[in-house]
């Protein structure tokens, strides 16, 4: 027969199929027409299988190393564990064992956002928390909006996945997303709203105001007793659409003014103390959880509703109650952030 080129893919397939017949090595090569030392030398390899891989010693840590490791992880927050290890001129570690150290000692996290706080910030922040520090937190309304998307956060789509198992996939839009704009308050152990404010609504001075009229002191404030409106703190943030002039005369005209301390005066860059920003946090781990999406803004917003349900009274009582403890904190830390 003589010697021919290599075998190819078509018969390589073959072959195995020939030996799955019970075919004998000699038999194949008649069959096929190639020399019989080729076949069997293929035979051969293919039942071998692969060289086993000689692993290389790993480096070993010293303990003196570990504790340079461990200083260095707590120096510089975020670093990669390559730049950690040669800022303690650790040579020679592979990616694995570098990590697999630094998750006894550390965790990956994302940095934390804060806005900044300069020393005018944090001067006005003490001086809200002294002003504050007597008051009766359960006769405040602490409002604010928030906006939920069709597809929650960025990142949140994470989770445990089995070995062997595929990841979900996720809807990429490349146009059509959007959201929806929430507002509500919070007051003792009481949720009020949560309220939608209309789709395509851009929340400027005059359209808060037609809001807060059509949705907040129609349809929840003016059922209040006249012992509760005379006793109720008004709290929103300093939004532009919140503290405008046009906005605060309007809430006078509603009878809620700073100088009679019905409208709370509020710090600049300071989401840490309004306790409704948990209550968000709360519902936007309900509706997005299991990296959970929608399709339209509709059904966004009534898993906003039914997450608000969810949330009992005891849950904003804790939040509410909270604030003695917040005004204590920003006294101790100089107007500091204290997270939330």
């Amino acid at each position: 027969m003589g010697q021919k080129k290599d075998l190819t893919g078509s018969e390589k397939s073959k072959i195995v199929r020939y030996l799955a017949e019970g075919c004998s090595s000699l038999k194949i090569a008649k069959l096929l027409k190639r020399d019989h030392r080729k076949i069997k030398r293929f035979i051969q390899n293919s039942q071998q299988g692969r060289k086993k891989r000689v692993e290389k010693p790993r480096r070993k840590i010293t303990a003196r190393e570990l504790r340079k490791v461990k200083r260095a992880a707590a120096k510089m927050p975020l670093a990669t564990s390559l730049a950690i290890f040669q800022s303690c001129n650790i040579t020679g570690v592979p990616k694995s064992t570098r990590c697999a150290i630094l998750r006894d000692m550390a965790k990956v996290r994302k940095a934390e956002r804060r806005p900044p706080l300069n020393k005018t910030h944090k001067l006005k922040r003490q001086d809200w928390a002294k002003k504050y520090l007597k008051t009766d937190f359960s006769k405040v309304l602490w409002t604010d909006e928030m906006r939920v998307s069709l597809d929650g956060p960025d990142g949140w789509a994470r989770g445990w996945i089995g070995k062997g198992q595929r990841a979900p996939f996720r809807l990429r839009r490349q146009q059509g997303g959007g959201g929806v704009l929430v507002w509500a308050g919070i007051i003792k152990d009481e949720l009020v709203g949560p309220f939608r404010v209309e789709d395509g609504v851009k929340l400027n001075s005059q359209s808060y105001c037609q809001f807060l009229e059509d949705i907040f002191f129609k349809q929840w404030y003016r059922k209040r007793s006249a012992s509760f409106k005379k006793n109720m703190i008004f709290m929103q943030d300093n939004a532009p659409s919140h503290a405008s002039k046009y906005s605060t005369a309007w809430l006078a005209r509603k009878g809620i003014k700073e100088e009679k301390e019905k409208l709370m005066t509020w710090p600049p860059c300071s989401p840490d103390l309004n306790p409704i920003e948990n209550l968000w946090s709360i519902i936007k781990c309900e509706i997005y959880k299991e990296g959970k999406q929608y399709t339209s803004l509709n059904s966004v917003w009534e898993a906003v509703v039914a997450a608000a349900r969810n949330v009992d009274g005891e849950q904003i009582k804790t939040l509410t109650e909270s604030m003695d403890g917040r005004l204590l904190s920003v006294l101790a830390k100089k107007g500091g952030y204290i997270g939330r």
